[in-house]
C-alpha cells in the first residue's frame, strides 16, 4: 500500500506510545453537569428548560438557533440546578444549563432506535444527525448536517473520513478505529447515502499499522469504500491536506471542499452518527485522550457531556507534578486553559497536561529569512510575510497574502529557529480581516 501525502508539513514528536495501547475506558459518573448552550460553530443554543426541571438522559435542553447551529442534550438523569453563565474552554463565558445528576441513567422516553440506512431516504438520514446533536467531533465542531446538506450547485462525489488523528500524544480516534470498526463503517455508508456519493475513504496515517489493518478487515465487503495509507505527517488530518493527499484536488483559496465535490469527517463522527441510527441516543458522550507528563495515569476515556475537566484527571491519578500547561485538544492546535473548572463539551478530543519546562515560552528573535515557515506551509502560504504585516497593522497587506487561507496548524511557529510569534500574530491579523467583512456588510 503506497502512503499518500501533501506538499508540506512537519514531524514533531509522537507522543502517543503512552495510551495508544490502552483500551476505552468508561469514566466514572459526574456527580454534576455543567452543559454548554454553545458546543459548535453557529448560533447558540436556546435553553428549553429551568432551574427545578427533572431532566433524563437524552432530553434536548438547548434548542437550535438557526440553520448553522445543533441542539444540546443531556448526559445525565437528574435536576436543573440553575441555567446561568459559566467560564468555558473559549476564555469566555457562555450559558450553560447545570444538572445535579440522580445517578440513575434514566432513558428519555423519545431516545428509540432509528431504523437501517437501507430503509432510511437521504432526507430522514441528515434529519436524524441534526436532530441528534452531531458535530465535527475532531475539533472542528461544525454541525454535520449542514456539511450534508450542500446547495444545489455543488456536486457531491467522495467522502472522506479522518483517521489520521496527527495531533501529538491524542489517542482516541486510533482507538475507536480498533475497538469500534464496524460501526464507524456504518456510520460512513449513512453520510454516503445522506448525499447520494458511491465513493468512499478512510484515511489513516502509518504509524497506526493495527488500525489500517483492523478498518481493512472492516470494508473487506464494501466495494466503495477504501481504507488508504498515509505518510506519518503532520498536520495530515487537515481538511484540505487531507483532500489533496487522497484525491489530488486542491481546495480553492476562500473555497470549500463541497466547491471541488467533497466531503470531510471524522471517525469519531461516523461512529456517533452510527450509534444515534441504532440506539436513537444523540450526542452526549465521547472518546478523549487525558494525558501528558503531568498526568499520573494517563487514559482514554468515555466521558459524558459537561463533565468538569477537573473531574477527569482526578480520574487519572491527578497531575504528576506541577502543571505547567493545560490544553484541551493537542499541542498543535488545542487551546491553552487558565483553569481546570471548565467542562468537556462535544470537541474535546483530549486534555493534555504539560510540565513547567515543556510549557516554557521561548523568547522570540529577529527573523533570520532562512524561509523555512514557506518551505513547510501546509497551506502554500508565506507566514513570515503574513506575520510581519500583522505585527505592523497592516491588515490589508495581510489579506492580500491570503491570511485567511491559513489553517491554524501552527507548523510555522514549531519550525522558526528564531521563535517567532507566527502563528499568533496571523490569528490576530485574521480575526480583523473577518471583522472588517462583517463591518463592510453592515
Amino acid at each position: 500500500m503506497s502512503l499518500l501525502t501533501f506538499r508540506g508539513g512537519i514531524h514533531p514528536p509522537e507522543a502517543k506510545e503512552t495510551t495508544a495501547n490502552l483500551e476505552i475506558k468508561k469514566a466514572a459518573e459526574p456527580t454534576t453537569v455543567v452543559i454548554p448552550m454553545q458546543q459548535h460553530i453557529g448560533a447558540p443554543c436556546q435553553p428549553i428548560v429551568k432551574a427545578g426541571d427533572i431532566v433524563k438522559v437524552g432530553q434536548k435542553i438547548g434548542e437550535a438557533q438557526g440553520f448553522v447551529s445543533s441542539p444540546v442534550h443531556s448526559s445525565v438523569s437528574g435536576t436543573v440546578k440553575a441555567v446561568e453563565e459559566v467560564p468555558v474552554s473559549t476564555g469566555s463565558k457562555a450559558l450553560a444549563v447545570i444538572i445535579e445528576s440522580d445517578g440513575k441513567n434514566e432513558i428519555d422516553s423519545s431516545i428509540q432506535p432509528k431504523g437501517d440506512i437501507e430503509n432510511l431516504e437521504p432526507e430522514e438520514i441528515v434529519h436524524i444527525i441534526k436532530d441528534a446533536g452531531i458535530v465535527g467531533m475532531g475539533g472542528a465542531t461544525f454541525p454535520t448536517h449542514v456539511k450534508l446538506s450542500p446547495p444545489p450547485d455543488k456536486k457531491l462525489d467522495t467522502i472522506i473520513l479522518n483517521g489520521a488523528e496527527c495531533e501529538p500524544y491524542l489517542t482516541a480516534d486510533h482507538r475507536l478505529m480498533l475497538e469500534s470498526p464496524e460501526e464507524i463503517v456504518y456510520g460512513l455508508k449513512a453520510i454516503m447515502k445522506a448525499v447520494g456519493v458511491q465513493k468512499g475513504y478512510i484515511g489513516i496515517e502509518n504509524n497506526k499499522p493495527d488500525a489500517i489493518e483492523t478498518m481493512l478487515k472492516a470494508v473487506e465487503n464494501e466495494s466503495n469504500i477504501k481504507v488508504v495509507a498515509l505518510q506519518t505527517k503532520y498536520p495530515q488530518g487537515g481538511e484540505k491536506q487531507l483532500i489533496y493527499a487522497i484525491t489530488k484536488r486542491e481546495v480553492p483559496s476562500g473555497g470549500l471542499p463541497m466547491d471541488i465535490g467533497v466531503v470531510v469527517s471524522n471517525v469519531a463522527t461516523a461512529q456517533q452518527i452510527a450509534r444515534t441510527i441504532k440506539t436513537g441516543m444523540p450526542l452526549i458522550d465521547r472518546v478523549a485522550t487525558i494525558t501528558g507528563k503531568a498526568i499520573k495515569e494517563p487514559k482514554n476515556l468515555l466521558i459524558k457531556i459537561g463533565t468538569p475537566i477537573k473531574e477527569l484527571i482526578e480520574e487519572c491519578g491527578g497531575y504528576a507534578v506541577t502543571p505547567g500547561k493545560l490544553i484541551l485538544g493537542g499541542p498543535m492546535m488545542g487551546n491553552a486553559q487558565h483553569t481546570d473548572e471548565i467542562p468537556a463539551v462535544k470537541g474535546t478530543s483530549g486534555v493534555l497536561v504539560l510540565d513547567e519546562e515543556a510549557a516554557e515560552i521561548p523568547i522570540p528573535l529577529n527573523c533570520i529569512r532562512c524561509g523555512r515557515c514557506v518551505e513547510i506551509c501546509p497551506a502554500n502560504l508565506q507566514p513570515v510575510l503574513i506575520s510581519e504585516n500583522a505585527l505592523r497593522d497592516r491588515t490589508d497587506e495581510a489579506e492580500k497574502y491570503r491570511a485567511l487561507d491559513c489553517i491554524e496548524c501552527g507548523s510555522c511557529s514549531y519550525t522558526c529557529p528564531a521563535k517567532r510569534p507566527l502563528l499568533p500574530s496571523i490569528r490576530v491579523a485574521k480575526g480583523k480581516i473577518l471583522a472588517k467583512r462583517r463591518e463592510q456588510k453592515k
